[in-house]
């Protein structure tokens, strides 16, 4: 039997172990089975394939995508390993002819789908075989906790009983504690050795901001890309396509990927991102599992994903390489809104869809969190951490106020009604809004009951949210989602922390928003305000003679410059910014003469 290390040496060329690795892999040559809980580019193949090779004779492999096999056995074919894959891809003739070689014995890594796998004829012929070790790559997909739920993963729970003497490794980049114990209990029966190496990718810069425009705050991300490849996330097939050829437009080498593609153009669309740099892949996330480009340098979602696991499983895709890469997310309301759409829409239960708005939750916690990203993402996951000075809150933290007493009336309301109640029940409290749970609770008895009743329930909800991201409270996601509180708030309670409160980053409205920002450039670049209402008013009136939204004849922006710059002649009228040619020949004069009027009666006065 060829030692470990000479099989990490000879076979792989590496001099050692990564930390983590050799533990699991004498785990497996034990003949005991795990649960291996490691970080995106930590090694987690090799935790499998060496002992495969160590052991000798066939070892099988179950991974959930075609190219993700193909991949991995044109990998170790190329580092001299006996491996092959039988799957839908191939022709009949070909998969007879691999799995002819698997019966002689010349196999020694065997890589399968589970539905390929988990079939009696497959089941049979590998116990004839005989199989020395089971490995099962992208664990979390056996799981209705996670967010990468695949049903044909579900076949896999009888594989213990099919392979009694066989140990099996499962292997996965993102899986929280309650993940965890459900992969444990499907392909384990609870009985397996837990590795857990840590979540933490240091080198992603960890960036959210409000959604304002996304084209325009996709571009300004872009600035600091030049030339690098990328992947942006959107939630729908239509704003993939829209992204890519908006980017295209402005020069950049973007392609669109989603479901509703076929095959084959998904397939080309992968093969350019993977083979050639620069290129922008604009998808939904049916673009993702088993990419391994070390050099995607960002991910931008351009929406909300669907929980915390998702987020990192998909900024994970980022920075493989170990060089600097960035994540940046946009979002607002409506994604938000959209999402719990999405959930109570979705089948699988009412206790399913229960824990998925919780999963929300905790999302949406992280985005308006305090104080530290990575932190915060990182103790979903139970790990603890200090802050690392990586991410836009440590960077450039957002201003605060102390919210502490506030907080404490929160956290008391909380250990008053036994830490059972989730966010929406304890705003209610806080805001002294009786309901017939409430009532029929006696809650409504409490001295907190109403105490914040000033300041209404979204601004509870709001410093629920922070609450829960500045760790100072955790969500029981697999219990009833109620809120606990965490050591870190019991030491806020005896006055040993102090909690800083942030305006809730999620955008009330577009509306309000647009006000804002107008008003706010309107004060920064000196315009008057008196030009730049008569300009709209000289707007809304072409708008309504050509039966148009306001809009189509000029936006906000170009209002403001042109309010700036006060054009008096055609040639000025093209220097505005937002002023093409076509918009000069209709309405140069007009607004000229507008502007001229305004200028004339100032000098008057």
């Amino acid at each position: 039997m060829p030692a470990k290390h000479d099989i990490l040496r000879h076979t792989f060329g590496y001099e050692t172990f990564r930390p983590g690795q050799e533990e699991i892999v004498d785990t497996l040559l034990d003949g005991r089975n795990v649960l291996a809980v490691m970080p995106t580019g930590s090694g987690k193949s090799l935790c499998y394939q060496v002992p495969a090779l160590v052991k000798g004779g066939l070892s099988i492999v179950v991974s959930p995508l075609v190219a993700l096999m193909q991949d991995q056995v044109a990998a170790l074919k190329l580092a001299g390993v006996a491996a092959e894959t039988i799957n839908s891809a191939a022709s009949r003739e070909e998969n007879v002819r691999i799995w002819k070689r698997v019966a002689a014995g010349d196999v020694r890594l065997l890589y399968l789908s589970p539905e390929r796998l988990m079939t009696d004829r497959m089941i049979h012929a590998l116990q004839n075989v005989g199989v020395e070790l089971i490995a099962i790559d992208e664990a979390h997909c056996i799981s209705q906790w996670g967010a990468s739920f695949r049903p044909e993963y579900d076949m896999l729970q009888s594989l213990k009983d099919a392979f009694p003497g066989t140990a099996i490794g499962a292997f996965t980049a993102t899986a929280d504690e309650p993940t965890r114990r459900d992969i444990v209990a499907k392909i384990f029966g609870g009985k397996a050795d837990v590795f857990v190496s840590g979540f933490d990718r240091p080198n992603i810069r960890l960036m959210v901001a409000p959604k304002n425009g996304v084209k325009e705050q996709l571009l300004d991300f872009l600035d600091g890309h030049k030339g690098e490849s990328g992947i942006v996330y959107a939630l729908s097939r239509k704003s993939t396509e829209e992204l890519s050829a908006h980017l295209v437009s402005k020069g950049y080498r973007a392609i669109a990927y989603h479901a509703g593609m076929s095959a084959d153009d998904r397939a080309d669309a992968q093969n350019l991102f993977m083979a050639e740099k620069g290129i922008i892949v604009c998808a939904t996330i049916a673009f993702g599992m088993g990419i391994d480009k070390p050099d995607v340098r960002f991910v931008f979602h351009a929406d909300l994903p669907s929980s915390l696991e998702a987020y990192y499983q998909e900024i994970g895709r980022a920075g493989r390489d170990g060089n600097p890469a960035e994540a940046q997310m946009v979002f607002g309301l409506a994604d938000i809104q959209m999402r719990r759409r999405f959930i109570d829409q979705e089948a699988g239960g009412e206790e399913r869809r229960r824990r998925e708005h919780r999963r929300l939750d905790t999302l949406v916690a992280y985005c308006e969190a305090p104080e530290c990203r990575r932190q915060n993402l990182l103790l979903y996951f139970g790990e603890e951490s200090e802050p690392c000075g990586n991410c836009d809150v440590c960077l450039d933290p957002a201003e605060t106020v102390d919210g502490s007493e506030e907080a404490r009336w929160v956290l008391e309301a909380i250990a008053l009604t036994g830490e059972r109640f989730g966010a929406a029940h304890i705003a209610d409290i806080m805001a002294g809004k009786p309901n017939d749970r409430i009532t029929q609770l006696r809650h409504d008895a409490h001295a907190v009951f109403g105490i914040g009743k000033a300041h209404g329930r979204q601004h509870w909800q709001t410093m629920l949210r922070q609450l829960v991201g500045g760790g100072f409270l955790s969500i029981d996601v697999a219990g009833f989602g109620g809120l606990g509180i965490t050591q870190k708030g019991r030491a806020l309670i005896n006055r040993q922390a102090t909690f800083q409160h942030r305006r809730d980053l999620a955008r009330p409205s577009k509306k309000v928003e647009r006000s804002r920002r107008i008003a706010a450039a309107v004060e920064q670049g000196g315009v008057s305000d008196e030009l730049l209402q008569r300009l709209k008013g000289l707007r809304a009136k072409l708008a309504r003679q050509r039966g148009v939204p306001a809009y189509v004849i000029f936006n906000d922006r170009t209002l403001i410059d042109m309010a700036a710059k006060r054009p008096l002649t055609r040639w000025d009228f093209g220097e505005v910014n937002g002023v093409g040619e076509a918009k000069l020949q209709q309405f140069a004069e007009v607004f000229l003469a507008e502007i001229r009027a305004f200028v004339q009666e100032g000098r008057a006065a």
